[in-house]
């Protein structure tokens, strides 16, 4: 097994493609993107679909870094989710294929 770091983002889905960007701009190899349902944070409970536009729904961004594009990555990603609602956190994580991530 080898080690590297686990990114989870949940952010407001009108931010995903900036979002991406910045993952690949940063060299991260891959990420995958799902449908946040609902949840609870600020003293408030949000669903999904609740707003007639959509404008409001998120979406959770997870990938698995090198940690030599974890700095890069943090340091972009730390304004996008300055500027919008979102949460992001890094774990320490092992893989058995490195050379995939």
């Amino acid at each position: 097994m080898h080690n590297k770091k686990r990114l989870e983002m949940i952010i407001e889905k009108p931010a995903l493609k900036r979002a991406s960007r910045v993952l690949e701009e940063a060299g991260v190899k891959g990420y995958t993107v799902f449908p946040a349902m609902g949840g609870y944070g600020g003293n408030m409970r949000w669903q999904r679909g609740t707003d007639l536009s959509a404008s409001r729904d998120m979406v959770m961004i997870i990938s698995i870094l090198d940690e030599t594009v974890v700095t890069k990555a943090i340091d972009a990603l730390e304004n996008l989710v300055g500027a919008h609602i979102g949460v992001l956190s890094l774990s320490d994580v092992e893989v058995l294929r490195p050379e995939k991530f």
